[in-house]
């Protein structure tokens, strides 16, 4: 037998018809509410008023040039904001309606969703979308429209499927440890989810690893679940580059819009002390990113950017259909023999393309205009909405 689970209605103004439509969802008794469905989203999507979308995020991590963009692409702004942390988008005029919540995982509450829905939102995740919401909850709970393949987020979050992904596409990653018992040599240690390097240390043997585990335990930075699911791999010596690409599903093709490298604490604290006192100071180093800033890459590695990026779509489109649609980015070291090593993905928005909010060296060279990650979203909706195609980007 069926049970009534929801009716939701949604009224909007077109000239001066007003329409009603009726949304009811139904489940079996021994039916529980699952993974939410591309065709419920078309559903949603399909009641929108596409001439009075909203671009809508969480208040954090990248919202200001998602918003920024999104207005200079002329859209309306939504921003969903934990009491308080509302003055950045006031000061800097980037939202055009707030959604207060007492807390950022209150995005999934159902009277949240039906809000954005109201404002014909699609919204656009980042970092910290998914680490406060919770990933679980994105995937099963969030029944908005989102900008993106929200199936792919897992694939970042969990270890092993991110260096599946990475690996089967034939790119160089560190080699991974198995065992801590088996470190022979120095290694990053590293946990699941986005959080923005905190836990993470260099070790060289077992006896190290408890250690340090013991000293980020007691930090408050892991638990004993985080312990469990440590991944190890190779320290590989080199510059980093975090590299910002984005792939149009609707031109099936990649661009590279930027790059950045990392300030993290305290490590970079400790590398401007003299060895000497590095000694005497006895400091642990930690890899907490504290900011960024915007570098290029020598023009020779070009080629192998490309290559990886191009590598890695495809690669996607295989394994978490419809594949890498949108912003991505691939953390990497270029080692003294010029090799791209890559060590992360994001497969969303990254943090680093808040160095480019007004563009970068490469998103004007590919678009001869200041060209920021958040607005290159807001031009691949425009483009959907003009060509009709709103169902190759949105999930």
């Amino acid at each position: 037998m069926k049970k009534f689970q929801s009716l939701i209605i949604l009224i909007r103004k077109n000239k001066n018809i007003i329409i009603i439509n009726y949304h009811y969802k139904f489940f079996k008794d021994d039916e529980k509410m699952g993974k939410v469905k591309k065709e419920d989203i078309m559903s949603i999507l399909e009641t929108y008023d596409k001439e009075n979308i909203t671009i809508a995020t969480l208040g954090s991590h990248t919202a200001l040039h998602i918003l920024r963009g999104a207005k200079q692409e002329g859209f309306r702004t939504a921003v969903v904001c934990e009491k308080g942390k509302e003055v950045p988008y006031e000061r800097f005029g980037v939202a055009d309606e707030f959604i207060f919540v007492d807390e950022f995982k209150d995005i999934v509450n159902d009277e949240v969703q039906e809000q954005l829905k109201a404002m014909n939102a699609i919204v656009v995740p980042h970092g910290s979308f998914v680490a406060y919401a919770g990933l679980s909850n994105v995937e099963d709970k969030f029944n908005v429209p989102m900008f993106g393949n929200r199936d792919i987020l897992r694939w970042e979050a969990e270890r092993d499927k991110e260096r599946k992904m990475i690996t089967e596409s034939g790119i160089r990653m560190p080699n991974k440890y198995e065992n801590p018992e088996d470190i022979d040599k120095a290694v990053m240690v590293k946990f699941p989810g986005a959080r923005g390097g905190q836990g993470y240390f260099i070790c060289s043997s077992f006896e190290e690893f408890q250690e340090k585990i013991e000293e980020m335990k007691s930090r408050g930075w892991i638990n004993d679940d985080d312990v469990a699911d440590a991944h190890i791999e190779e320290y590989v010596c080199g510059t980093n580059y975090c590299i910002h690409y984005f792939y149009s599903a609707l031109k099936d093709e990649v661009e590279v819009l930027g790059m950045d490298s990392r300030y993290e604490t305290n490590i970079d604290g400790i590398v401007r002390i003299p060895a000497q006192e590095q000694i005497e100071a006895n400091l642990s180093p930690s890899y907490v990113v504290s900011g960024n800033h915007p570098v290029v890459i020598r023009e020779s590695l070009l080629p192998q950017v490309f290559e990886n990026g191009d590598r890695l779509v495809e690669t996607a489109k295989e394994l978490v259909k419809p594949g890498m649609n949108g912003p991505f980015c691939l953390q990497c070291l270029v080692n003294d023999d010029r090799e791209i090593v890559i060590f992360e993905m994001s497969a969303r928005i990254d943090g680093g393309t808040n160095t480019f909010m007004n563009g970068s060296a490469y998103s004007y060279i590919q678009f001869g205009e200041f060209m920021s990650m958040g607005r290159r979203i807001s031009r691949e909706i425009k483009n959907a909405i003009e060509e009709d195609r709103l169902d190759v980007i949105i999930t």
